[in-house]
């Protein structure tokens, strides 16, 4: 099982350089994936609740100049409150710029007061999120037309392009989250799930489709003792990658070496 983490970017008052340090942190302890979280204008303050103070791929463009091995991914950007061919440019050109070494972690979001702080349409979101994943491919692609309900564009070229489809990743366990990651997606992420529920959600996605698609699923921090026994179980349960949110981000470092000397 791939151990992941999830960087803490709940605070505003954190350090700009802070998340960048602890990537450079977690791949010395050799952790697979550092994840960061999204929101754009929340309705409540930043916290455990809402968190993606530091925008997302900004920030994992500078975490990609100061590590080499580890991935980098987002977990779960908001796609629909999007605009999805800037949205493209950024993921492709951070892409090529990491080394290939980024993961695209999409969701449709959950808060409809942030929808509409932003303007966008909350009732149209997993239609326009299906969409916009199918308008970045072609575009990756090097189409030179798509035509769909929102997006849609005839010529222009498109650079710099992928070598091949970014790895996308979709978040959630609604059924149209399961849905979608059977039908585009090359990893799903459960959250918070527990051995019996994830094992549950894994047989809901493979009933979608028969395509090779890696699972697994993010946690919580709630002391080492539990937290490695829940890692341990979720492994048995089938999970090929686990993401770990290890709390306030001080002692952060602390909490991700004593987890993966424990799991050794």
């Amino acid at each position: 099982m791939d151990l992941q983490v999830v960087l803490p970017n709940e605070a505003p008052e954190m350090a700009p350089g802070r998340p960048a340090d602890l990537a450079v942190k977690a791949e010395e302890l050799g952790f697979h994936t550092a994840w960061l979280p999204d929101h754009v204008l929340p309705p409540e303050e930043y916290g455990d609740f809402y968190g993606g103070v530091y925008e997302p791929l900004i920030t994992l463009a500078h975490l990609a100049g100061r590590t080499s091995r580890i991935r980098i991914g987002t977990s779960v950007l908001v796609l629909p409150l999007r605009e999805p061919f800037s949205l493209a440019k950024q993921v492709a050109t951070l892409d090529r710029l990491s080394g290939e070494r980024l993961t695209l972690g999409l969701g449709v979001g959950w808060d409809r007061k942030e929808f509409d702080n932003v303007h966008s349409d909350f009732t149209t979101r997993g239609a326009r999120t299906d969409e916009a994943i199918d308008l970045m491919r072609a575009l990756f692609r090097d189409e030179r037309s798509f035509e769909g309900k929102y997006y849609g564009f005839d010529g222009g070229v498109f650079e710099p392009r992928p070598r091949g489809n970014v790895r996308l990743m979709v978040g959630g366990i609604s059924d149209a989250a399961l849905r979608r990651a059977g039908r585009v997606a090359d990893e799903w992420q459960s959250i918070e799930a527990d051995p019996e529920k994830f094992a549950a959600q894994v047989a809901r996605l493979r009933d979608h489709t028969d395509r090779p698609i890696r699972v697994g699923t993010r946690i919580s921090w709630d002391g080492l003792e539990s937290t490695v026994t829940r890692a341990r179980a979720l492994a048995d349960a089938g999970a090929e990658f686990l993401a770990v949110w290890f709390g306030p981000e001080a002692d952060y470092e602390t909490r991700m070496t004593s987890f993966m000397a424990s799991m050794r």
